[in-house]
């Protein structure tokens, strides 16, 4: 391949056809429109998984109440004594 013949095929690289007119048109449309568009909301389910997680640590992290003696204890306590 000669320089002409690089010349001649730059030269018809450079020149703007209908195609491209058309592909540029879309692309500006398109970007347009994003950058015209509202913004996007954010999600919701974030702050209600912080505010799960808050809740799970509080309440495993609280200390337990005391526990109520049951009945069958109460049975060996009575039928034995108190030293059993």
């Amino acid at each position: 391949m000669t320089d002409d013949d690089l010349d001649l095929l730059f030269a018809q690289a450079r020149a703007e056809t209908p195609a491209d007119a058309g592909a540029a048109d879309r692309f500006l449309a398109r970007h347009r429109a994003e950058r015209a568009a509202p913004p996007r909301r954010a999600p919701r389910w974030p702050p209600l998984l912080a505010a799960a997680a808050i809740l799970a640590g509080v309440l495993v992290l609280r200390p337990t109440p005391a526990l109520p003696a049951s009945a069958a204890y109460d049975v060996y306590q009575g039928t034995l004594g108190e030293g059993w």
